[in-house]
């Protein structure tokens, strides 16, 4: 059996090649531990650690020592909005968030407002962005944290950062962006767009899973943190354990791999992005895109097709791995809060398809997935039989 065309680059990204070669003697030859200080092996970790740490940097316009290593973009955010929220609790007792958050963001605020913190929830427009009205009539002096993810993981949508830090900053709150799904796809300036914390992970670009980090601004102002894992003082003191080296230096690789290949990969995939809808509008009526059509990730496609059911849609395309949305909810069938959120989620809605395309993404590949879509919701529409591929 032939395996599916993979169009599920939201989900996860195969290890570059490239980067797997860069990882591979740091598991067997180089082994030493990060924190070694006493001779080579030590030295040698410590030094691919460093290198990866200033690759990540420079992906993001920061400084190296703002970088702090975790497991992942969950691990991240917890760290980020925990943290920020913990060591800051003198100071105020609010925080922001917005509704297509994703679930690690949302699940942070809900335990901290468990916790007593007050926690608002802002809107988004029908088109995916951040209600930046409500933003305003929201924060308030006691607001220390406000939370807004670069790039939406199921519809894409690309939020004005900058905008929204000119909004946070005058009332002295902190500025938390998860950029799980932007980093390495398009550009990230965290000095330019006025972001305190960032949150990335490996698996999303092209590099290992089990691997992430967390842009900490330490300069105008300095952001201090409340650890989540104590032990032994690690990425000073904000992330204790042992440094995944392999990991680390897969992390880095492929953040300097996207930082050079940003540019002409991002042009290419918006082509096939748009042949696809193209293709898909040109053969079918009742197709609505989900999310705005301009400012959204090159490689992300989110549409609803009007008279089909979802579980039946995604059986019936077995030879696409495509998805809903979020692969994070642990096999949730609950509706997506993303669509939910913006209003696309209804008894007249229909079924929702996420296309996430990367680096092996063909045009041979959109053209069979247009032919194969059409077929398939002409098909369910229809009540008929469906070809196989």
């Amino acid at each position: 059996m032939p395996r599916p065309i993979y169009l599920d680059y939201h989900a996860t990204t195969p290890v570059d090649r490239r980067v797997l070669d860069a990882m591979l003697p740091y598991f067997c030859e180089q082994f030493g531990n990060a924190a070694s200080k006493q001779h080579a092996f030590g030295w040698e970790a410590q030094e691919a650690v460093d290198a990866a740490r200033a690759k990540i940097a420079s992906l993001l316009n920061a400084s190296a020592g703002e970088i702090v290593f975790t497991s992942g973009a969950t691990e991240s955010n917890n760290l980020a909005i925990k943290g920020a929220a913990r060591a800051m609790r003198e100071r105020g007792d609010h925080i922001i968030t917005v509704a297509t958050e994703h679930k690690s963001v949302l699940d942070s605020c809900r335990r901290l407002e468990q916790e007593g913190w007050k926690l608002t929830v802002v809107g988004v427009s029908p088109d995916g962005f951040v209600d930046l009205d409500e933003l305003r009539r929201s924060i308030s002096d006691r607001t220390v944290l406000v939370s807004v993810m670069a790039a939406n993981n199921e519809i894409g949508v690309l939020q004005p950062l900058a905008d929204i830090a000119a909004i946070v900053k005058p009332h002295g709150a902190l500025f938390h962006t998860d950029a799980a799904q932007a980093a390495g796809k398009v550009p990230i300036d965290v000095q330019a767009a006025g972001v305190d914390l960032l949150s990335l992970t490996g698996h999303k670009c092209y590099g290992p899973k089990g691997a992430g980090a967390l842009y900490v601004r330490r300069q105008r102002p300095r952001i201090s943190l409340e650890c989540l894992i104590d032990g032994g003082g690690h990425e000073n003191g904000l992330r204790s354990g042992t440094l995944n080296v392999p990991g680390i230096v897969g992390l880095g690789e492929a953040a300097d791999i996207c930082r050079r290949e940003m540019p002409q990969e991002g042009a290419r995939l918006k082509s096939l992005r748009d042949r696809l809808l193209d293709g898909l509008r040109a053969n079918l009526d009742g197709l609505r895109l989900n999310g705005c059509a301009v400012r959204r990730l090159p490689h992300n496609l989110h549409v609803s097709f009007d008279g089909v059911e979802g579980e039946s849609l995604l059986m019936a395309l077995g030879d696409l791995a495509v998805s809903t949305g979020s692969a994070c909810s642990s096999g949730s069938q609950a509706p997506s809060h993303v669509l939910q959120a913006i209003g696309a989620v209804g008894t007249q809605t229909g079924a929702s398809i996420r296309f996430g395309l990367g680096r092996s993404t063909s045009d041979a590949d959109i053209d069979f997935a247009i032919d194969r879509v059409t077929t398939v919701v002409r098909a369910l529409r229809g009540k008929s039989l469906i070809p196989n591929r």
